[in-house]
């Protein structure tokens, strides 16, 4: 066998790509239809013998193993299958002494060898590396050009070449620059070849290099250009990584684990010698697929092998020295570079003697194909000294004897999603031409361009998505008939037409045409034919049609036709009847044209006396049924002068001839032919006909609807500007309409009503500003407007426009409905949005405004222009003052940049670019006094030109830092205070960063470089990870953020806005903080890593934790001879039977895992033998041998890894432990009765049930059962679980349910409770699982329930619901996400899990049960996802859900997957179907509905069957990821529960989404009443409070403060009864406090009276005073009606404020004066009293009371809370817990002055609320209960319900219900009498 070691076996296995476009067929326009029966070069047989072994018929790739070498295969030396131009010869190299293939030239354009010889075929080679082997000319350029092909279909062309000075990339080009660095004091880096280049072993990874930096999937390669001047000797391709080094002697000798090289394609060494002494190997980028440790522990590579880590500043490129740059004098050589240091060691370079030993810190492994837009992680490996320099790849001459190894490279982990930004939405229309806008087939979308980006736009939902990928602006749009096909072309020069799916928007084809410039694209009908009209380079205009019938199998573009006209054209249209006929129209010129037998031919339409017309548009006539015949087609022709001509296209002759005038009276009718010479007529730019009616769009700005005989005018719009096109709706009965100042609309011909869809600016954008409260943006333009826009709706609101002032600067005022403008002028304007007028004008500088910047606090505005003047501004009124006039402060030469000023966050320091722009200076913004000059120009020692300065940016909060933008590409930080270099940045482009924006969490840093927008990981000190994102076809002027920090915005051409997909942590640490990386995880910790593990965004930083990690299992094992009952002695009263037949006790399977089958029988029994099971898989061995009952193993050594997979239940991290000693109160004598609960477990999965026929709805909160009435809102609760409920299932007559619960402290095993729906009464208790229970499922008889452990339990287990028996429980070899019972067949389930499907068959033997397993991987369409969700169609239909939002479906009677799509971009965790509907639901939180009704026929076709007839009915995007769905039979309605923690009710026939069920997702703070108790008021660490209807529970008002958590509530008091005064003021983390009017719905007022969070706040008895405690211990006294904070209070500081309780003073015997008390807690245990009196401003300390601290606490969380109250039924009585050395209730009495009742608890006391009704109190417990005691009758009760730490008890006003929450759990308790 050529090319081979040795003879290797072909293996074909048939191959299905469900859903997947065509691709070419590897090499089969090569091969044509003869069979070669000589050896292929590469070995392993003939090409033809290879196919023929393949049965499926899919071209193979075998006959490409191990190797090919391309020369001898394709026959280079006959020139016949490729093709040289230019100077191309056979030489014989001397170091090789073989003959090679020299290549010079002084163009390498117009010299080179190329592979195929025609660009229509392809070479088909499949190999993942490509060996060139090649010796660069000396003093000479080379260019090395690879057309690759992605499994999609598009081509990638990758161009290495030391004629590229950098890296540069689109989306279709990538070019490496191949540097050959020098050792002289000057770097060429993009030079010639040196001297004495040596021949080189060019090793490209091709798959790698389009996955890390395209994120593209490779398919073959597709063609190669050799351009001088280089030698080369041949090419080669292979799956295998060769080592040059290694011959095969060597490998077999030293028993390597490497691939030596083949000795064909060796480089010939000397004895003596070592191959690097002579030759370089260059490995271009390495395996990015293993982790670096494993990379070097699984290849020995030579001891000069380095492998480098995380490039983040700038794509690698290789890079050759031509001189040693390592002194063999200094054996230890340390390299020092921006992203990582390469440390070399001495050791010996002979291969087989040495061991090297490299240690590698732990490095999180990123796949490459996560990696979108940023810099690759990819370890590039190269067998020369390697080093790094400015993120470039430097490969270096070895000096000999002196080898390198690694260095510790630090981690490498990349923080930001990919991609971290999704294009949302673009304002902005045209850019080139606004003569674009498309129909779709529909109706329903418009498609227009937006200068680079064309856009779709859902008229109805103002939805839109895009097709990106052209570099310049958008030239010519058309779109097929059918909406398959959609051609664009780009208007620089020459014209690039790209190709694409109009469905998924995949680019199907990019190829140049032969135009310099196309202004003019049609598609045929059928979309088979395609033509352009544009100029060729010397003006001609050029008619070109091609073939598009092939594009969407695979094909390319074939060019059938071109012509050179000489007479203008305007407009060219295909027609619609024939697609072989065209027609055009121009200046004086009609032309019909025919395309038959590849030739495009034309002829002219005699047009008499209107020769001279100058013709704009044309259009064929529609026939009345819509099915013209050729014979009754009419074509109409319009002009400029309004002049519309009938022409018969068969006679080719002119019937009939109207003028359409401007003012033509109603009684003078219009005659079929006029004089045009008399008059003028309208200038008509655009025409449209429909069935009855044309549409006319004229310059005078009109759309006029006029019937086909021109009698009268129908209808008429009059537009702001020019029309320049109109389009009739498919179904003629909307006309679109565009104009040449960008605006886009819609005119619906019934009704008679307008719509706008899109504005535009006509200029670039040169600023933006937004605004918070009303959601606006403000953006200035060249166009002379100022315009505002409607963030939510992208809708423009007003339009200022000046005809001779150009804005240049804009900024909102933060408090006030106003905006302040910069001029061209000099002029400083104020503007009104209420009244849309100026307020003031200043004409204090003499040049344009640069920039403006406003205070974050309003206060002062900053000014700056182009002559050098910084001016302050007083804005704190309406009409701002100037303060101070400063000269030459800001540099002078600076053009319009927002970010030449910036403002710090605490409004005290400005930053600007100034004096020079090598200076950044910061003075204070009140007094504008220097504090700090920066000298940009030193930073950059290096280089030979001074740094200037381009932007500047403040660092949020307290990080004191300042980013300085460039004039070298970099972002420097700074510190604000000193001006130190903390780290700097660099981008990737080779442009500046005109502007800089940092997220107010400091996370993400935008940065605005050329056309692109950058995002880096801010926190990240080392190799910070950065992403690219394109779209823009001008230089971007400005990034922002949107006030919420959801989204990002960028400005240049058009107006951009991005959604951030990662979801902003609130961290009160230094964002410059390096991250830390424990070795575990603390008990704390469980809750972040389960959520970040689930593909969810962690809610909270990892705080430690004071209480020790819970156990993991940590249950006692049953002895042998005990007995397998398990005893619930704490359950009893609660269930009809409390003995449960046990198996097993789980514990941690041994190492390796292996499957395990289990049977077990009922309790008492004795054991029985295990019924042997056959197995089908190979991969499952059968275990035939004995088992006892009782199997014991090994307990878990610690927490097993989390499935990337949001479908597992983590349950919640809860420091609270419950108790088993509960003084449950005597039956009907309990004081308390559970009415209510608030909120829905979103933690829990399949956690809600619903069925439609019986009404029957039930979900879970906590441990709880909540039954619900949907009609009445009752509720039933089903309470016993010990733990949190993970899943719960219904039973198919709906009679029984069951719900499973995690283990705990108080359960050493999972809960399976099987309830009596009709009873609500426990039947059964089933224990098996020992972590969480996944899923549970019954079989379609009602037989059997099979319950699944999760990923740490991994076991399955079958229970007979007969008699509750465990029949067979198996160990699992690897988590499993899903399961369940094929309802045609109870005795058959499938389970899907990570690598594959599993088919379990049940067995039954007597009355023995076993499984019979058979298992199929994933298939290959799906990449690396895993199946994460499954449910049932049509039989045998089996639907299954992935990780990576695909959906397969699967025939369940062969086994095998036929039929897969892309369903959603992320998780599908919900699966539904019913009858031939499919619903979806993900964690990208949308839910989806798919029509499937076609599946069944398509099951048919197999491996054919294209997903193209799966098309989705509707969607809705709900408020979290989807955990539980139940729909009825016709999928019209149905209930979805997400993770938010709300319950929708869908209705896909209304297509809406209703809130059923909802509540705080985090933590709850407070609970607060109304007066009238109509309302009640919750806070949480979510930053929302909510108003609540006390009477249904349900939810009113919510408000809602981004990034803040509400720590605190208070609602005013009854002595405010008006609806208008009822008010609720909340107290938020960041020490503000805000006032909502209730009645009003908005935020009245905010204040900032702390700097730190507030803990409690309280109204005055009167409602006219607010007191508030913070976390440092300070009370601070505010006014409510000014916002003034008149008084602080710093008794307690140091220690927070627990509590403040305000009350009327009614006793006169305290020895104070004032009107009212109050008190205050802190967590010192101290308490204070003070008597007051707000009018008068007296304030007076009563009594100051301390307390003992605990000595130890038992609560194994954290320390309860200092609590106190004034008792409501003896004001003059304090009560307090929490305070003192014993767990007990202290009365206090204010009038003795001593504690005159101590109340024994018999735990610490977590809160504290006092009936104002009756003399109960109640006291929450952290073990998850509470106490009620009655002090009048001194008896107790205790009460259990909650799943946590009871933390809130608050009483209602009456006294009649109790609030208690527990996390986020509310529940409402009914107070009865005893």
């Amino acid at each position: 066998m050529a090319g081979g070691s040795g003879a290797r076996e072909v293996h074909c296995r048939r191959v299905s790509r469900p859903g997947s476009p065509g691709s070419e067929v590897p090499a089969a326009s090569l091969a044509g239809p003869r069979a070669e029966a000589r050896p292929a070069g590469g070995g392993g047989g003939s090409r033809r013998a290879a196919q023929d072994r393949c049965s499926s018929g899919v071209p193979s790739a075998a006959w490409q193993h191990p190797f090919l070498n391309v020369f001898r295969h394709f026959r280079v030396d006959e020139w016949k299958r490729s093709s040289k131009e230019g100077d191309v010869a056979v030489v014989t190299d001397k170091v090789l002494k073989s003959a090679v293939y020299r290549i010079r030239g002084s163009v390498s354009a117009s010299n080179y060898i190329q592979l195929p010889r025609a660009s229509t075929q392809s070479l088909g080679l499949t190999g993942r590396y490509l060996y060139v082997l090649f010796r660069p000319l000396p003093t000479k350029h080379f260019v090395i050009h690879l057309d690759m092909s992605t499994e999609d279909g598009q081509v990638i062309r990758v161009s290495f070449s030391n004629l590229f000075k950098e890296f540069k990339s689109s989306a279709t080009w990538l070019q490496f620059p191949f540097v050959f660095e020098t050792k002289t004091p000057r770097r060429d880096l993009a030079g010639v070849a040196p001297p004495r280049a040596r021949w080189t072993c060019l090793q490209l990874d091709l798959r790698n290099v389009l996955m890390v930096y395209l994120n593209r999937h490779y398919s073959h390669l597709k063609s190669i250009r050799l351009c001088a001047s280089l030698l080369v000797r041949n090419l080669y391709t292979s799956d295998l990584s060769f080592d040059p080094a290694v011959t095969v002697a060597e490998a077999r000798h030293a028993k390597l684990s490497v691939n030596p090289m083949p000795r064909e394609m060796t480089f010939p060494v000397p004895k003596g010698e070592s191959w690097h002494d002579r030759y370089i190997h260059i490995r271009f980028p390495s395996d990015g697929s293993k982790v670096p440790g494993e990379q070097v522990e699984n290849s020995c590579f030579p001891p000069e092998a380095v492998f480098l880590g995380h490039m983040s500043r700038r794509p690698p490129h290789p890079v050759v020295f031509d001189k040693p740059l390592l002194s063999s004098r200094s054996p230890v050589t340390q390299t020092s570079s921006p992203t990582l240091s390469c440390q070399v060691l001495s050791a010996s370079s002979r291969l087989p003697e040495v061991s090297l030993t490299c240690k590698y810190p732990e490095v999180s492994s990123v796949s490459a194909a996560s990696i979108h837009g940023q810099c690759p992680s990819a370890w590039d490996e190269v067998t020369d000294a390697h080093t790094v320099a400015r993120g470039r790849h430097v490969l270096a001459d070895k000096s000999s004897g002196v080898p390198m190894a690694l260095e510790d490279i630090g981690s490498c982990k990349l923080f930001l999603p990919d991609p971290v930004l999704r294009l949302k939405g673009v304002i902005g229309f045209g850019g080139h031409s606004t003569q674009w806008a498309l129909w779709t087939k529909d109706g329903k979308s418009v498609v227009y361009p937006c200068h680079a980006v064309i856009i779709v736009l859902q008229i109805d939902t103002g939805q839109q998505r895009f097709f990106l990928g052209h570099t310049d602006k958008v030239s010519a749009l058309a779109l097929t008939g059918s909406d398959t096909l959609l051609a664009s072309a780009q208007v620089q020069p020459p014209s690039m037409v790209r190709l694409w799916d109009f469905q998924t928007g995949a680019c199907l084809s990019l190829f140049r045409s032969p135009l310099h410039t196309i202004c003019s694209l049609s598609f045929s009908g059928s979309g088979t034919l395609l033509c352009g009209v544009g100029k060729d380079r010397h003006g001609r205009t050029v008619v070109v049609a091609w073939g598009t019938d092939q594009v969407g199998l695979g094909g390319e573009v074939v060019v059938l036709a071109k012509v050179h006209t000489d007479f203008d054209i305007q407009t060219f249209r295909i027609a619609f009847f024939d697609e072989t006929r065209m027609a055009s129209c121009g200046r004086g010129s009609v032309r019909l044209w025919r395309l038959r037998g590849g030739v495009l031919r034309s002829c002219a339409v005699d047009l008499g006396e209107y020769c001279s017309l100058e013709l704009s548009d044309l259009a064929f006539a529609q026939a009345l049924d819509g099915r013209c015949a050729p014979s009754a087609s009419m074509l109409f022709v319009c002009s400029h002068s309004g002049h519309i001509l009938e022409i018969d296209h068969q006679r080719m002759a002119v019937q009939h001839v109207r003028r359409l005038l401007p003012a033509q009276p109603p009684d003078v009718p219009l005659t079929e032919k006029q004089n045009f010479s008399v008059g003028s007529g309208i200038a008509i730019s655009s025409f449209s006909v429909s069935a009855a009616t044309c549409a006319v769009g004229s310059e005078d700005g009109y759309l006029r609807l006029w019937p086909l005989d021109f009698s009268s005018v129908l209808l008429e719009a009059e537009h702001d500007g020019p029309v320049s096109s109109v389009s009739f709706s498919p179904d003629g009965l909307r006309v679109l309409s565009t104009t040449t100042s960008g605006h886009l609309g819609c005119l619906d011909v019934p009704s008679r009503e307008y719509t706008v869809l899109a504005r535009s600016h006509m200029a670039p954008v040169l600023a933006l500003s937004t605004e918070q409260n009303r959601g606006q943006m403000a953006t200035v333009s060249l166009d002379h407007t100022v315009r505002i826009w409607d963030l939510a709706t992208l809708q423009q609101l007003y339009d200022f426009s000046s005809s001779e002032d150009t804005p240049c600067a804009v900024a909102f005022h933060p408090t006030m409905p106003s905006f302040f403008c910069g001029f061209s002028s000099g002029a400083v304007r104020s503007f009104s949005l209420e009244n849309s007028g100026v307020l003031v004008e200043h004409t204090r500088h003499r040049g344009a405004i640069t920039s403006l910047v406003i205070t974050p606090d309003g206060r002062f505005l900053f000014s700056s222009c182009s002559q050098g003047s910084l001016v302050q501004y007083s804005c704190a009124v309406s009409r701002c003052c100037v303060l101070r006039v400063a000269a030459n402060m800001v540099c002078q030469d600076g053009r319009p940049n927002p970010n030449i000023l910036a403002v710090s966050g605490d409004s005290c320091r400005l930053a600007f670019v100034g004096p020079s722009k090598c200076m950044v200076t910061i003075v204070e913004s009140a007094s504008l006094d220097k504090l700090l000059h920066v000298d940009v120009s030193t930073l950059n020692l290096a280089s030979n030109h001074p740094d200037w300065a381009v932007a500047v940016c403040f660092g949020p909060g307290k990080s004191g830092h300042l980013l300085v933008s460039t004039s070298s590409n970099k972002a420097v930080v700074l510190d604000a205070e000193s001006g130190h270099v903390i780290r700097e940045l660099s981008s990737v482009r080779s442009r500046a960063c005109s502007s800089l924006a940092l997220s107010d969490d400091g996370r993400l840093l935008l940065a605005a470089t050329d056309r692109t927008v950058t995002v880096w990981d801010y926190p990240t000190q080392a190799n910070p990870s950065c992403q690219v994102y394109i779209g823009h076809s001008e230089p971007v002027h400005v990034v922002a953020f949107t006030p919420d920090q959801l989204q990002v915005i960028s400005v240049g051409d058009a107006i951009f806005l991005w959604d951030i997909l990662a979801t902003p942590e609130r961290d009160g640490s230094d964002p410059e903080a390096p991250p830390v990386h424990e070795a575990g995880s603390s008990a704390g910790q469980l809750e972040d890593l389960a959520s970040g593990a689930s593909g969810l965004p962690r809610q909270q930083v990892p705080i430690p934790s004071q209480a020790s990690p819970p156990p993991l299992s940590t249950h006692d094992r049953l002895l042998e001879g005990s007995t397998g009952t398990f005893s619930a002695s704490d359950e009893e009263g609660l269930c009809e039977e409390n003995h449960v037949s046990e198996a097993f006790l789980q514990g941690q399977a041994p190492a390796p895992p292996v499957l395990v089958e289990r049977e077990a029988s009922g309790a008492g029994d004795a054991p029985r033998d295990t019924a042997k099971s056959s197995w089908t898989h190979a991969e499952l061995p059968s275990h035939h041998s004995q088992m006892s009952e009782w199997s014991l193993r090994s307990g878990k050594t610690g927490l097993p890894t989390r499935p990337d997979s949001y479908k597992h239940f983590t349950p919640r991290y809860k420091a609270s432990t419950r108790v088993k000693s509960v003084s449950f109160p005597p039956a009907g004598r309990e004081q308390l009765r559970l009415k209510a609960v608030v909120g829905y477990n979103g933690n829990g999965r399949a956690n809600m049930v619903w069925r439609p026929d019986t009404g029957f709805f039930a979900y879970t909160c906590g441990r709880l059962v909540v039954v619900e009435d949907l009609h009445s809102g009752t509720q039933r609760h089903w309470l016993g679980h010990p733990q949190e409920i993970s899943t719960l299932a219904l039973n198919q007559d709906g009679q029984i349910l069951a719900s499973a619960s995690c283990c705990g402290n108080t359960a050493v095993r999972c809960q399976i409770r099987i309830w009596d729906v009709p009873k609500g009464l426990c039947r059964h208790l089933l224990s098996h699982h020992d972590t969480a229970v996944q899923a549970l499922a019954f079989s379609p008889d009602d037989e059997f329930l099979v319950t699944l452990g999760d990923y740490a339990d991994r076991n399955l287990a079958l229970w007979s619901m007969a008699t509750y028996e465990l029949l067979s429980s198996t160990c699992l070899l690897e988590p499993v996400h899903g399961v369940a019972f094929n309802p045609w067949d109870a005795n058959e389930l499938i389970c899907v899990g990570t690598s594959a499907i599993t088919f379990w068959l049940l067995q039954h033997h007597g009355t023995d049960t076993s499984f019979q397993v058979h298992q199929e991987p994933v298939p290959e369409e799906l990449g690396a996802s895993e199946l994460t969700s499954l449910c049932y169609g049509a039989s045998p239909l089996l639907y299954c859900g992935s990780s990576s939002g695909q959906v397969c479906v699967w025939d369940t009677g062969t086994g095998h997957c036929f039929l897969a799509w892309e369903a959603d971009d992320g998780e599908i965790g919900v699966l539904l179907c019913s009858g031939s509907r499919l619903i979806s639901g993900s964690n990208t939180k949308r839910l989806r509905l798919w029509a499937v009704g076609v599946v069944p026929e398509l099951r048919r076709k197999g491996s054919s069957a294209r997903s193209s007839s799966v098309f989705m009915e509707r969607e809705l995007t709900l408020d979290g990821a989807i955990v539980s769905a139940s729909f009825d039979g016709g999928m019209d309605m149905g209930v979805v529960g997400t993770t938010a923690g709300t319950i929708w009710y869908i209705s896909w026939t209304e297509g809406t989404s209703t809130r059923l069920i909802s509540g705080h997702r985090t933590k709850v703070n407070e609970v607060v009443f109304s007066p009238s108790e109509s309302h009640c008021a919750t806070c949480g660490d979510d930053g929302s409070v909510r108003v609540w209807s006390l009477a249904s529970m349900e939810l009113v008002i919510q408000f809602q403060v981004l990034n803040q958590s509400c720590l605190c509530l208070a609602w005013t008091p009854p002595s405010c009864g008006l609806p208008e005064q009822q008010q609720v003021v909340a107290g938020y983390s960041d020490g503000t406090l805000r006032v909502f009017s209730i009645s009003r719905t908005a935020m009245e007022l905010k204040m900032h009276p702390h700097r730190t969070a507030l803990t409690a706040i309280a109204f005055s008895s009167d409602g006219q005073t607010i007191l508030s405690g913070d976390k440092d211990g300070l009370v601070a006294i505010s006014h409510p009606c000014t916002g003034m904070t008149f008084r602080v209070l710093s008794d307690h500081r140091g220690a927070p404020i627990s509590a403040i309780q305000s009350t009327s003073k009614e006793y006169g015997d305290l020895g104070v004066e004032g009107v009212e008390l109050w008190l205050a807690a802190s967590g010192d245990q101290r308490v204070s009293v003070w008597a007051s009196d707000w009018l008068r401003g007296r304030c007076e300390l009563l009594e100051w009371l301390s307390f003992p601290a605990p000595a130890t606490s038992e609560a194994p969380g954290l320390l309860p809370p200092s609590l106190a109250a004034f008792c409501p039924w003896d004001r003059a009585m304090l009560v307090c817990v929490g305070l003192g050395a014993h767990e007990e209730v202290v009365f206090y009495s204010l009038r003795q002055k001593q504690v005159v009742q101590k109340t024994p608890l018999p735990f610490f006391a977590m809160s504290l609320s006092l009936s104002p009704g009756a003399q109960l109190m109640v006291v929450g417990f952290a073990e998850c209960m509470l106490r009620l005691l009655d002090c009048a009758a001194g008896t107790a009760q205790d009460f259990e319900g909650h799943d946590d730490s009871v933390h809130l008890c608050r009483f209602t006003p009456s006294g009649r219900l109790l609030f208690t929450a527990a996390h986020n759990e509310i529940l409402v308790w009914e107070v009865t009498d005893p």
